[in-house]
């Protein structure tokens, strides 16, 4: 593997003049790949079929006699004024009932079928014109599902799909109304046409209802991208990508993923640090210039599942942007330590937004490469000094890591739909997971949690899954890892409903989940020994060895043979103090790192980073801030 920088481009902003400059500058910079086009439907269709091809032709040329490489995307997440004039019936409704209007972007519903088929005929009309073109290397489907709150749509049209998605699923209503439990407070229905969406309602919605709901939702993004995918391969074999968010849960990315050849992730460190991490006031304050250790890190190998080991970024942050509650910049050294660390979890690419800053409309705030002016930002020598070593580094040689965690978008809804306890997150918990792992210098895989199975992994880690089903629990059974269970792990079956016998049920760990116990912020249960259970505490009946505790004696992590269960949520030392037991016997060397070190090896090299404000001594060896040390292995 020799990864490749990029950018994203908006040739339709600037005068033909400047092309030629701009794809010059690029190439000097390091630069191999440009993303250009997933905005520009206006621009290529003025109206209903009058297109207009001539400016992205030249565009593509110009960008290709300078030896780069084209992703071209469909502009479906921006549907032009006169397409709402065609169907006005188009938008997305918010969880009030309001429609959402038209005036920036991603002004869709899903469910919406004739413009389904308007944005597949507009893909397949682009794969027609551009699949014989050498300089374009791969294709994006429309930008960025689920930004700004648009997967789930309450709309008219999205309730009409709804009924007839669960007419197919359940095929009689007494079994729709069966599957439900729907007898509690008299919820039958007599037809599918009589069920509503579960919003507006007078307390919270049957969470049956709403888990079928965030299915629904969630195919509806599958069916949309899958049906611009085939318009694309009917003309072209080239590379198929999308570019998902971070902490975007809403929607099955690995189901979206199935019917594309990459996947790839916009990653934006300072802004989620504020508003997608969790995180702490204090956290926050000694971060803010260099974006949470882990969560960049967690998509990076949560998106090379989704892509089945191919992945990129995208968009990779190079300044301020314009869209978090403030916006401060990037350390110096930041911007290179972002994109050696997804290097480091094996990305083919690393694309900077933006070329240059816009001057006008929404974005005037966001930063790019280059100034409204077109003098280099202060970024761009960092960018020049990765480019050279990237180069200087070679072919990156990979190999599964010996951690699985399970991540699963279904629990992301469930637990939403039922926290149980204020703030109970799925993508939370596992997070918190991963920063364990990684605080222990382990190198981890996200892994999904239908894989085919999971050998060659030492030890698989399944917190919070919510419908753990009997193909997986065979699955992990057969496989040779140790494996650590929950907390909260099949509580529920795919009706959502408790199952029994009672959670976990899984053969060969006797183990009965009897109660649950939650808590507010500020509550714990002190482990004996480190740390302490927060949020949730399960009171299990075993007959299993305890392998930890609470200083109460209530049991947290038992099992005996290469099974255990975890019966809480522990903090941060809590939950070292849990991987550090479970590490020891899978049999996995660990080193305690300095708080904001991070380490990640690969099969070739070792990649350690700092992501300190200040230098830090590691190993007999100086790191500055912002720094990264490479070593081959």
């Amino acid at each position: 593997m020799k990864p490749i920088l990029g950018t994203c481009y908006y040739p339709e902003h600037w005068s033909e003049e400047t092309w030629q400059e701009d794809a010059k500058k690029m190439v000097e910079l390091g630069l191999r790949l440009v993303r250009i086009g997933e905005f520009s439907w206006s621009k290529l269709e003025p109206s209903p079929g009058n297109y207009s091809w001539g400016w992205l032709d030249r565009a593509i040329d110009v960008l290709g006699a300078h030896g780069l490489q084209v992703v071209l995307g469909t502009p479906s997440a921006t549907p032009p004024r006169w397409m709402i004039d065609k169907y006005p019936n188009m938008l997305a409704y918010d969880v009030d009932g309001n429609p959402r209007k038209f005036g920036s972007r991603r002004h869709y519903c899903f469910s919406h079928a004739e413009y389904r088929e308007e944005a597949a005929f507009m893909a397949e009309k682009m794969a027609e014109r551009y699949s014989g073109n050498a300089h374009v290397h791969s294709w994006q489907l429309d930008n960025e599902y689920g930004c700004h709150d648009t997967i789930l749509s309450y709309s008219p049209v999205a309730k009409a799909a709804f009924c007839e998605w669960l007419e197919r699923k359940y095929r009689r209503i007494e079994a729709l109304n069966e599957a439900w439990g729907n007898v509690f407070w008299s919820m039958d229905y007599g037809d599918f046409h009589e069920i509503d969406l579960p919003n507006l309602t007078v307390t919270e919605p049957n969470p049956s209802h709403v888990i079928d709901f965030r299915r629904f939702s969630s195919d509806q993004v599958a069916l949309f991208n899958k049906v611009q995918a085939e318009a694309v391969r009917k003309h072209c074999d080239k590379p198929l990508i999308h570019n998902y968010m971070g902490r975007i849960t809403e929607f099955d990315h690995y189901k979206v993923g199935d019917d594309l050849d990459i996947a790839s992730w916009d990653s934006y460190p300072l802004g989620f640090l504020v508003d997608r991490c969790g995180a702490s006031l204090e956290w926050q304050q000694r971060f803010e210039r260099q974006g949470d250790p882990d969560l960049q890190a967690l998509h990076h190998d949560l998106y090379r599942e989704v892509g089945r080991g191919r992945w990129w970024v995208m968009e990779q942050q190079p300044g301020p942007v314009n869209w978090a509650p403030y916006n401060p910049a990037p350390l110096p050294g930041m911007v290179r330590l972002w994109t050696l660390e997804a290097v480091a979890h094996e990305a083919e690419a690393v694309c900077y937004f933006r070329w240059r800053q816009a001057p006008f409309a929404q974005e005037q705030m966001h930063a790019g490469l280059l100034r409204p002016d077109s003098k280099e930002s202060a970024t761009y020598p960092e960018i020049e000094l990765v480019a050279q070593e990237l180069s200087d580094l070679g072919e990156l040689e990979v190999e599964q890591a010996d951690i699985a965690l399970i991540f699963d978008y279904e629990s992301c809804w469930a637990w939403e739909t039922q926290p149980q306890a204020q703030g109970f997150d799925a993508f939370a918990l596992v997070f918190e997971f991963y920063r364990g792992l990684r605080r222990l210098g382990l190198t981890v895989d996200i892994v999904r949690p239908d894989r085919n199975d999971f050998d060659g992994y030492k030890l698989v880690l399944a917190p919070g899954l919510f419908d753990c089903t009997d193909q997986l629990k065979a699955k992990l059974k057969s496989c040779d890892a140790l494996k650590l269970i929950g907390p909260r792990t099949g509580s529920r079956d795919s009706d959502f409903r408790i199952p029994n016998p009672l959670p976990p049920a899984i053969d060969g760990l006797d183990c009965t989940v009897s109660y649950v116990e939650t808590f507010p912020p500020r509550s714990a249960r002190a482990i004996a020994g480190d740390g302490a259970i927060h949020t949730w505490l399960e009171f299990i009946e075993t007959t299993e060895t305890v392998l930890m505790n609470l200083e109460d004696g209530a049991p947290i992590l038992v099992g005996d043979h290469d099974i255990k269960y975890l019966a809480g949520w522990p903090d941060a030392e809590g939950m070292v103090s849990v991987l550090l037991k479970v590490a020891e016997l899978a049999g996995l060397p660990t080193q305690k790192l300095p708080e904001g070190v991070r380490k990640r090896q690969i099969k070739s090299h070792e990649f350690i980073f700092n992501h300190n404000s200040f230098a830090v001594e590691f190993n007999g060896e100086r790191i500055p801030s912002a720094g990264v040390v490479i070593n081959r292995r």
